[in-house]
């Protein structure tokens, strides 16, 4: 251990530290800086490494928010049981449920079996998933707090998509410390714990911006609108130096960026009736597929947004859906009317139930939107039962639809926008056509593929490039397993006519094509002339694509003496 100061303090692994700060009264951050990181998941890379921080504040009552990345999982718990007792912990609050925050929250949970977790309703839910026990947990909603003792008033702000579904962000009203995990924070490690050289991480800051914040430029501003009369003193941040010294200056900055990025963006409004039915998880899921489109997402609480707001978000959106609240909220009802008198017909229209048992109707709210000329994007999607990974699926898809059809004018113009010498060479490139079928637990996707290519000997391995609005991208992460099916130059065309057609939101799209299952569990294709089981190890962001690398464990070839069908284009800017 190496004393820095009189209240600092940090523990030293190669490259990896952990260091403590006294940042205020009874409040102490806990920077694990990571000096050689490169890349942060496949988002971006990185140029000054980064850290993850996390904050313990010691009043009559504990909280520690957020935890740390797995990497640092015994020299973050080592310093955490130096500061305190575990036990003695009573809340942890999840900012969100990315790992990189959230992936030593098992841990926590074995040290400290009675701590509370508190989080969104969405992060809550997503924690069950990840940590596989029971633990005790409070949710939280925007506005409410949380008294620690000793003036230690903690407020809660809503701040979903910043840069994930379940964001919150925390207020001390004692400290004026703002606890914002990944909003305004940046990927840059150095032992300096505050903003004190705004000329030297001012370039980071922006990159970040751009990378995590500025795909959902209208969350950032609602997010500022929220947090617009705290005293704020600090922002804690979840990466990188706090900001102390320049805090009016980032703050402008993303108002700045933020306002022009959204007057360009196309915007779905999802509206959902917070703490009725599943209608939160349902909006999350289903914006999320929207998301992938690259359109922006304003998630909305029809119960507790004002008539004049509502109003706006509707004249701005280019596509809207409902997650029908109760037919006998009257604050809902007004709501829906609101909207139904602020809509135009070259808008887009989704409706979908949200399983509380008293759903206003889908049907005659449909008939109605229909009748004001608006372009309904997918079939009402009625919930009978509680959600399961295929409802799950079936929203996400449906958002993913509703993106393509809001993008298409901009994707026609792309499409038109390359020099024609250069994308008549770029179509020279041929390729071979595959059919990518994957399963993971009850969900199965498949894909037509072409941009397939042997990418490694050893290990063997292949790279294929897979478009962030396909329905089969959220299936394809690392871990994840699949079959690539090759396609025989004299028996391809009922299978490549079967999926390249489009498929409904949830539908099957093995309905009719014979397979048999491989040893990861994902379909063969019987009609394929060879195949191969495939496991993703690692993704990479190429702007509009993913490309997925895998290693191959195993594969057969049905026909020797057959030649792969090979795929030429015309053009080289679109499929």
């Amino acid at each position: 251990m190496v004393i820095l100061t009189d209240n600092t303090q940090a523990i030293n692994v190669g490259r990896l530290t952990v260091q403590t700060v006294e940042i205020a009264d009874q409040t102490t951050a806990i920077r694990c800086l990571d000096w050689d990181r490169e890349r942060f998941d496949v988002e971006f890379v990185l140029r000054n490494g980064t850290t993850y921080n996390s904050f313990l504040i010691q009043a009559e009552k504990t909280a520690l928010v957020d935890t740390s990345h797995r990497k640092f999982e015994e020299l973050y718990l080592e310093i955490v049981a130096g500061l305190i007792d575990p036990n003695k912990i009573d809340y942890l609050i999840i900012s969100h449920t990315e790992p990189d925050h959230s992936g030593l929250v098992k841990d926590i949970l074995q040290l400290a079996p009675e701590i509370t977790v508190v989080g969104s309703k969405v992060a809550i839910q997503f924690l069950e998933n990840m940590v596989h026990q029971p633990f005790k947990s409070l949710v939280v909603k925007s506005g409410q707090r949380l008294e620690l003792g000793n003036g230690h008033n903690l407020e809660f702000i809503s701040a979903p998509n910043l840069h994930w579904p379940d964001t919150i962000l925390t207020y001390d009203h004692k400290t004026g410390i703002l606890y914002t995990c990944d909003v305004f924070g940046m990927h840059y490690c150095d032992d300096d714990t505050y903003d004190e050289n705004f000329s030297i991480i001012e370039d980071d800051f922006k990159y970040y911006y751009d990378c995590l914040m500025g795909p959902n430029a209208r969350s950032v501003l609602a997010a500022l609108k929220r947090i617009g009369n705290l005293e704020i003193k600090t922002v804690a941040t979840g990466h990188g130096p706090l900001l102390q010294h320049h805090i009016p200056q980032w703050l402008n900055k993303y108002l700045t960026w933020s306002l022009e990025q959204a007057k360009t963006e196309i915007l779905v409004a999802v509206f959902y009736a917070e703490d009725y039915g599943y209608s939160e998880h349902l909006a999350h899921t289903l914006g999320h597929g929207c998301t992938k489109t690259g359109v922006a997402v304003e998630l909305i609480d029809i119960n507790s947004t004002e008539p004049q707001e509502v109003r706006e978000l509707v004249s701005q959106a280019a596509g809207i859906v409902i997650a029908m609240p109760s037919q006998y909220s009257v604050t809902a009802q007004a709501a829906v009317n609101t909207i139904l008198a602020a809509v135009h017909q070259k808008q887009t229209i989704g409706l979908l139930e949200s399983g509380g048992g008293e759903d206003e109707p889908v049907y005659p709210l449909r008939n109605k939107f229909q009748e004001l000329g608006l372009v309904e994007a997918f079939p009402p999607i009625l919930i009978k039962e509680a959600p399961v990974k295929r409802t799950e699926q079936l929203c996400e898809e449906a958002g993913t639809d509703m993106g393509q059809w809001l993008t298409r004018d901009r994707t026609i113009k792309k499409n038109k926008s390359i020099n024609s010498d250069l994308e008549k060479a770029l179509g020279r490139i041929s390729t071979g056509l595959y059919i990518i079928t994957t399963e993971k637990g009850e969900l199965q996707s498949a894909m037509l593929a072409s941009w397939v290519i042997q990418a490694s000997l050893n290990p063997l391995g292949v790279a294929i490039a897979v478009s962030k609005d396909r329905a089969i991208e959220s299936l394809m992460q690392r871990g994840d397993n699949f079959v690539l099916n090759v396609l025989g130059e004299d028996n391809y065309q009922g299978l490549m006519k079967h999926f390249l057609k489009r498929f409904a939101p949830g539908a099957d799209r093995f309905e009719g094509v014979k397979t048999y299952p491989a040893t990861n569990g994902s379909p063969i294709l019987a009609d394929s002339l060879a195949y191969m089981e495939c496991e993703i190890t690692s993704r990479m962001d190429c702007g509009d694509h993913w490309v997925i690398y895998s290693t191959v464990e195993t594969g057969r070839v049905a026909n020797v003496n057959a030649m792969t069908t090979v795929h030429h284009r015309k053009i080289g800017n679109h499929y």
